[in-house]
């Protein structure tokens, strides 16, 4: 079986360039190697070779033993842009990731990206990027510059997803209040894990996943606090009227039933704990390269130490990518 890392990012060569050259709300500077660095508030992503050249990414898989890689971008995404050139931006990353794919067949697989802050887009553009270019799912953050993925301004998206059963990574970006997180990289090591956890709740709560019950939703970081925090929500549906009005079941049941979460948590307790909460089959594996943060070898080896049947770490290494993509 092979192995797949769900979780890794790349900035295409066509988007580095159109940000270059502006309008652009990232400052751009360079590092000692001449990498680019994007700097965005409480943040800044180092766009080293594994970011941004694919046959230098190839030759790593080959060097650590993975197979493939299903390729996303990463926060902020275009939210950080004004509207119009966020979509620009978005159909310049999803046509590069497209090529990717035509490029790599068997490496690198696609997710594509929407632009949540012109939300009356996101359904034209997730129809191309799905239907027209074939990348295999879409990557949602977290919130849409304070809005809500829950908003009825994104249903169309949720309609057309769930006609197609399609895939949605929801990644974390920029939480409301992220400039109390500027010191010690707090908003990606704290502000993104509350920011899923956030953002998954509402989701379940406003009813969207039982409303659109054909998504599969996969979330990075371990799902952040939710494995921990399951059973909070549940007690929130027993003891609150609100909590109750737009779904028909106990939050824990959509947790269990709609969601993936990856490892992007190297911990082998906190892997086994996801695991007792969600199901083996409902864990993939994921990297984070090459984010400064990100591992492949750490995935690798926090999988291979969990205490699981070697067919069970299969499923998590590669199996459940497998069946969630239809490769």
């Amino acid at each position: 079986m092979p192995i797949i890392d769900f979780h890794n990012h790349v900035y295409p060569t066509a988007y580095i360039e159109a940000v270059e050259a502006g309008p652009s709300a990232y400052t751009i500077t360079y590092d000692a190697d001449n990498n680019p660095v994007f700097h965005s508030p409480g943040d800044y992503n180092v766009l080293v070779p594994g970011h941004r050249k694919m046959d230098f990414r190839k030759e790593v898989l080959d060097k650590v033993g993975v197979d493939m890689q299903v390729i996303s971008f990463t926060a902020p995404g275009t939210l950080i842009e004004a509207p119009d050139r966020s979509v620009e931006l978005c159909k310049i990353v999803n046509n590069s990731y497209a090529q990717i794919q035509t490029d790599y067949p068997d490496r690198f697989a696609a997710l594509g990206t929407l632009p949540l802050n012109k939300p009356e887009m996101c359904a034209q553009e997730f129809e191309r990027a799905v239907l027209e270019l074939g990348l295999k799912g879409i990557t949602l953050f977290s919130n849409a510059n304070g809005v809500p993925l829950s908003d009825s301004r994104f249903w169309p998206i949720y309609e057309m997803a769930n006609d197609l059963k399609s895939v949605f990574f929801l990644h974390p970006t920029y939480p409301v209040g992220v400039e109390a997180m500027e010191q010690y990289m707090l908003m990606p090591l704290v502000g993104f894990l509350t920011d899923t956890t956030l953002a998954t709740a509402s989701l379940i709560f406003s009813g969207v996943v039982e409303r659109f019950p054909n998504i599969r939703w996969v979330l990075g970081h371990l799902g952040g606090a939710i494995p921990y925090f399951a059973e909070r929500l549940d007690r929130g549906y027993e003891a609150y009227d609100q909590c109750r009005e737009n779904i028909s079941r106990p939050p824990t049941e959509y947790l269990k039933e709609n969601f993936y979460y990856d490892t992007v948590n190297f911990d082998v307790k906190a892997l086994e704990f996801a695991i007792s909460f969600a199901g083996v089959h409902h864990l993939v594996a994921g990297s984070d390269y090459p984010h400064q943060i990100g591992s492949i070898e750490k995935m690798l080896k926090s999988i291979e130490e969990l205490n699981a049947s070697t067919e069970n770490k299969a499923s998590i290494l590669g199996g459940n990518t497998q069946r969630l993509l239809g490769f």
